[in-house]
């Protein structure tokens, strides 16, 4: 009798929560449309093309002009060598068009753009330019960040195309072969990390941040004066939560293989059962962080405290490989690091039980251990 009130009241409570949550607008917003657009936009963006366009400041307008007489410089003949063209662009400056044609790498467009020191500065600050042109005795100097690797790849074409006044083909003898390999791509290793990165912060937000909320509202302790189980109450909000994760994952991954012809290339059982233990890890840290919370801006800090430093830092936009050695170790051990490689590993590796059993293991562990310590230090109010 006792077991049969039991699941009933835990029906019941799964199907208020789910309820609440579908009569909230933001949440179709923020966890729905918001992760497909991220998708679009960072997909879009990133998704390199066959044919390039890379603008280039020349400081100075003599270096463009079609006949400065005695003026000749270097860069003017290179640009009278490659027979570039010239014109003007939106902001009325003078231009160079030059084409390098490549059939196996992709072509590269570059415009030369005529500018002062200053207006070249901020153009290169805004992202718009590469790199900044400037010749003096003679000599051509070089102005870019060494740590962008787009202004790197336009410096090594151009030192090469002004040393010999020609563009640079590739040699007559050498095979290109351009790699079909799926999953290569910025938005399959994005996508995985936004599945990840959204488990995250639906727990945090979802599961903590609802708990805090009806505490400090005095809600719970309403609820405290039914016969209502407190496990009850806590496995319901984890369900429904868990079952919103599911949908919105399915979402973006149907946009991401609608949109950019995303597959799993492993195993999708395995997939699943890493989807389940990762809803369980962030949940059961979400139950621990609230348990005793009664402040909103205290939940706040404790959810931004420990969710923003691993959407930084586990490869959710970029890998952490970028991070200094001896940190990797560190961050390969947050939960949102091996969810994201998980599955990505499955995927876009082809990865599947024997790849992801430990992750899955040290998730669900990880999961059963806070939700269990949650549940001991709980309180009401």
């Amino acid at each position: 009798m006792i077991e049969r009130i039991s699941n009933s009241q835990l029906y019941h409570l799964i199907l208020a929560n789910v309820r609440e949550l579908i009569r909230e607008p933001g949440v179709l917003f923020w966890g729905i449309i918001f992760p497909i657009l991220m998708s679009l936009g960072l997909g879009v963006a990133f998704t390199k093309k066959k044919d390039v366009i890379t603008n280039i400041a020349v400081i100075g307008q003599n270096h463009l002009v079609q006949n400065p007489g005695d003026s000749a410089t270097l860069l003017h003949s290179f640009f009278v060598a490659t027979r570039a063209r010239a014109g003007r662009d939106h902001q009325g400056n003078l231009t160079r068009t030059l084409l390098v044609p490549d059939d196996k790498l992709g072509s590269t467009t570059f415009i030369f753009h005529a500018m002062v020191w200053k207006e070249a500065m901020v153009m290169l600050k805004r992202g718009n330019l590469n790199i900044v042109l400037d010749e003096k005795n003679g000599m051509v100097q070089y102005h870019l960040d060494p740590m962008n690797p787009d202004a790197q790849l336009s410096y090594l074409k151009l030192s090469g195309m002004l040393n010999r006044s020609a563009p640079v083909v590739p040699e007559a003898n050498a095979e290109i072969k351009p790699l079909t390999v799926s999953g290569t791509r910025y938005i399959d290793f994005l996508v995985p990390g936004l599945i990840a990165m959204g488990v995250m912060m639906s727990c945090m937000w979802g599961v903590s941040y609802a708990i805090i909320e009806r505490r400090s509202k005095k809600l719970l302790r309403r609820m405290v004066a039914t016969p209502m189980k407190r496990s009850n109450f806590l496995i319901a909000l984890i369900t429904v939560r868990v079952l919103m994760n599911f949908v919105e994952a399915g979402l973006l991954f149907l946009f991401a293989w609608l949109a950019f012809n995303i597959t799993i290339q492993g195993n999708v059982a395995a997939l699943f059962t890493l989807f389940i233990a990762g809803n369980f890890a962030f949940a059961g840290l979400a139950i621990f962080i609230s348990a005793h919370t009664a402040k909103t801006e205290v939940g706040n800090g404790l959810i931004n405290a420990l969710s923003m430093p691993m959407m930084v830092l586990s490869g959710v936009f970029f890998s952490y490989h970028n991070f200094p050695e001896w940190s990797i170790p560190v961050i390969q051990k947050f939960p949102l690091t091996m969810m994201a490689d998980g599955i990505r590993s499955i995927m876009i590796e082809g990865a599947g039980f024997a790849e992801t059993a430990l992750p899955i293991a040290i998730l669900g562990t990880t999961g059963l251990v806070f939700f269990v310590a949650g549940m001991k230090i709980f309180r009401w109010h």
